[in-house]
Order: C-alpha cells, then structure tokens, then sequence
C-alpha cells in the first residue's frame, strides 16, 4: 500500500514538473482519471524526452523509440526496458526512466489502450527523427502534429469512454491536438529557428500558421460541445483549450505569451464552480 502511495506521490511530483498546463486540470480529476490521464500523459511525455534530446545521436533515438513501441506492444518488460536505456540512463531525465513505473500506475482497464497509442507515437516520432523533423507540405505538418499532439486527444477520447460512456468525434479529437500544437508553433518559432528548426511549409506565413491553427482549434470547440457540461472531463477539456485561444489572440496582438495574471484568469474562468 505504500509503495501505490508513493508512486502516486512521484507521479504527481513528475507531472507538475513537466507540465504546468495540464498538471492543474489533471489534479481536478476524479481519483481513476487522475490516474489514467496522469499515467499517459507520462508514458507520453518519456519518449518525447527521448524525441526532443539535444545530445543522443538520431540513430540512438530512433532506436530507442522504436524498441519501446515494440515492448508496449507486446508484454512490457520492465527490466528489459532498464536494460535498454541503460547506456544512456545518466543522459535521459526521469520521467524516461521510470516509464515502467507510470504503465504500472496506469489502471488496468485502460492500460492496453494507454500503450497502444505511446507506441504509434513512438513509431511516428522515430520516423520523424530520421525525417530531421523536415516539414515539406501541409501534409507533412497534418502527419507531424498528428504524431505529437493529435494522438494525445486519442488516447484522451478512449479514457473518457472508459470511464464515463462520453463517445467523441475521432477527427476534432486529433484537431483538438493539433490546434494546441499549432499554438505552440506559432510560439515557439523564434526559439525553433534559432536551433535550426522550422515546422511552416514553404511558402507559408505566419498568417498561415495563424489560420492553420484557427481551423484546427474549431475542431476542438466541437469536440469540447460535444463533452457534458458540469464534469471534471468537460473542464480538462476547456482549460487548454481557453489557453490557446488566449494565446493565439496574445500572439496576435504582438505579444510574446500570456501573463502571468492573463493565465489565471483564463483558468479562474474555465474551472467549475464547486
């Protein structure tokens, strides 16, 4: 019993560490759904850290993610996994680490479904490495944003139906994604292209990405109409959602991001009332 509290604990510690955006309405979550969506958000986050590592060679990663996959496909071993990453263990953070941990905190009924979409994830960031992230054409930038962002309003989509019967649309779920990380493009642009990374087609504008991310942002007020209002889910839902439509109208603004107090407000605003 210690040892589930204590996992817990570390989940949450990791979580809050990794991501402030999704942390606070993760933790408005009943007790079950904190867990799955606590557990895949790590599963997630651990080979994105692996995607994203600034020193591990393109073969390492592809390697790493792909192997990965296949162990989430099949019975996960956890010492395997360890055994794995071992030459890289003081390179890699530990929400990598512990993958193995986070799968074991994952409920059981939602488990299979947790690793199944991780694994595509893998698979299409592995590719994606070997791509050297290249994007050519907007289907390109579909396929990119599909891998890293739409997979996870998947994953969610399958938990909510788990655990509340709630069906959503497939297609606004993968925009709902999308959009976020359209977001995220248009934010980080200036930073990517001082690492020599660039994520607009040729050809495109800012204003192109600015309409790339509008449309798929529709997607996601579909798929958040689409979710009762008055429950936990609802509310994970509009948080991230209220903050990249505050971000995308700061960004049009000129502004780098949203304040501080820009960002509270926005939350104050979507939260339920209890």
């Amino acid at each position: 019993m210690n040892e589930t509290k204590q996992l817990k604990k570390d989940a949450n510690r990791v979580l809050k560490a990794t991501s402030r955006t999704f942390y606070i309405p993760i933790s408005r979550l009943s007790q079950e759904l904190q867990e799955a969506v606590g557990a895949a958000y790590l599963c997630m986050r651990a080979i994105d850290e692996i995607e994203d590592h600034e020193e591990l060679p393109t073969e390492v990663k592809t390697t790493l993610l792909r192997e990965t996959a296949l162990m989430m496909r099949g019975t996960f071993d956890a010492h395997a996994y360890q055994a794995m990453i071992a030459d890289y263990a003081d390179q890699l953070p530990e929400v990598t680490l512990r993958l193995a941990e986070w799968i074991a905190y994952c409920p059981a009924g939602i488990r299979a479904k947790v690793l199944d979409s991780t694994a595509e994830m893998a698979e299409g960031m592995a590719t994606w490495a070997e791509r050297d992230w290249t994007v050519k054409t907007e289907a390109d930038l579909d396929e990119y944003t599909y891998y890293v962002a739409g997979l996870v309003g998947v994953m969610l989509s399958d938990i909510w139906y788990w655990k509340a019967g709630i069906v959503t649309d497939k297609q606004q779920a993968i925009g709902f994604g999308r959009g976020l990380q359209a977001v995220n493009i248009l934010r980080n642009q200036q930073e990517d292209a001082e690492r020599g990374v660039g994520y607009f087609p040729p050809g495109w504008t800012t204003e192109t990405m600015f309409e790339y991310a509008r449309e798929n942002l529709a997607e996601a007020d579909a798929y958040l109409a689409s979710i009762p209002k008055q429950t936990t889910i609802y509310e994970f839902c509009k948080i991230p959602l209220a903050l990249a439509h505050g971000t995308l109208d700061a960004l049009a603004k000129g502004k780098e991001k949203l304040s501080r107090p820009e960002v509270l407000k926005i939350v104050g605003s979507a939260v339920l009332k209890r």
